[in-house]
């Protein structure tokens, strides 16, 4: 057992000296997706495969890793409910392929790394608690499978089982989660069909596919209390791309609110440096039926625009934050408002990024219709690219 917790410390530590010169990958979602930089120069890069339109996704292999593009995730976001206490659940696990040579026969050669961290949000505290983790695959202590969901590090894991019910499981020093996660129905694909434009170029795309309003009940531990029988609702999305953004880009911001009718809906807006907005998307999820997929909305995806109502200034970045925002969906204007404003990520030790990642609440016309997350990149700084 020795022998085995210094390996993984040995092998987190060579993960993160691997992780050099991060570009985000064309993906909005989870903040600063640690693009595959890596240990040999530029010029030694791979051919990584480039996400293009008119790929069919095919399930249950495409639930699982895809480790010929540059970067991944898998990301669940969620409020749950144990008594009287209400508290928010955030979990995304990473993996990136590095640019070191395949020719390389060494075992520890830094081929895919794989990261992942987790936060709570506890209003009684009105602060996150964090926990991050990073190795390279291998060695049995880190993988990602490729014919389903399957994502494991050490204490570590998410998958999904035949039933097509999702499980994440997590025992790390400050947080411990056993999370039981129940679809209503299939895989949503994004944007067209799956393939989702993140930029002008048409190679700034990422495949995405959503999982809303999935059932949870389980176990949260966070500074040492335990909340036992929680129960909530949740919110996967899982993508993966091989393109950085574009370089005017300085970061995004991202929703995914499940609502109480039912309904769900996704929006994201990638920003300039100049507050501009060079691309953003937003599509309204109706509930699909029982294990099939979700059937593509007749109406076009609305246009959206977000329309900070109140900042928040962290006394630890120095960032300002958009923590409570405005939604202009199509004719709906929906009101976002935060758990708490003191929800910043500082995960410069796995994915290399300060952001905002919080749980929010949904108000339309002053009365409230669902919960959610809200994620604010690139305001601690440029996102690097």
């Amino acid at each position: 057992m020795k022998r085995r917790r210094m390996l993984t410390r040995g092998l987190q530590a060579a993960a993160l000296a691997a992780v050099a010169g991060r570009t985000p990958a064309a993906t909005a979602g989870p903040a600063a997706a640690p693009a595959a930089a890596g240990a040999a120069p530029a010029a030694d890069a791979h051919d990584w495969p480039p996400v293009t339109p008119g790929r069919a996704l095919v399930f249950p292999r495409d639930f699982g890793a895809h480790p010929e593009w540059r970067t991944e995730w898998w990301y669940v976001t969620g409020w749950m409910r144990a008594g009287s206490r209400t508290l928010g659940v955030q979990v995304t696990f990473f993996r990136a392929r590095t640019r070191h040579p395949d020719a390389n026969p060494s075992r520890f050669a830094p081929r895919q790394l794989l990261f992942a961290h987790a936060a709570v949000a506890d209003p009684a505290d009105a602060r996150l608690v964090h926990e991050q983790i990073a190795l390279r695959e291998g060695f049995g202590l880190a993988d990602a499978r490729t014919t389903d969901t399957d994502v494991r590090l050490p204490g570590w894991r998410m998958w999904r089982d035949a039933d097509d019910t999702y499980r994440v499981r997590i025992d790390a020093a400050r947080i411990a989660l056993d999370l039981h996660l129940v679809p209503d129905g299939g895989p949503v694909l994004q944007g067209d069909r799956g393939f989702s434009r993140k930029g002008p170029k048409p190679l700034q795309a990422s495949y995405y596919y959503s999982r809303p309003q999935l059932r949870a009940e389980g176990s949260v531990l966070a500074r040492g209390e335990r909340h036992d029988a929680a129960r909530g609702t949740c919110w996967l999305d899982h993508e993966w791309s091989s393109e950085i953004l574009d370089p005017p880009a300085t970061g995004w911001d991202w929703v995914g609110l499940n609502l109480d009718d039912g309904s769900a809906l996704m929006a994201f807006r990638i920003r300039t440096r100049d507050d501009g907005v060079l691309w953003s998307s937003a599509r309204w999820v109706r509930t699909p039926g029982p294990r099939s997929p979700a059937a593509p909305d007749p109406a076009p995806d609305p246009a959206v625009r977000f329309e900070p109502l109140r900042t928040w200034r962290s006394p630890r970045s120095g960032a300002r934050y958009p923590t409570a925002m405005r939604l202009h969906v199509g004719a709906r204007i929906l009101d976002l408002q935060p758990l708490f404003d003191d929800q910043e990520l500082d995960a410069r030790a796995s994915t290399g990024t300060i952001y905002w990642e919080g749980a929010v609440r949904v108000f339309e016309h002053s009365r409230a219709i669902g919960m959610g997350y809200l994620e604010l990149t690139g305001y601690a700084a440029p996102l690097n690219l």
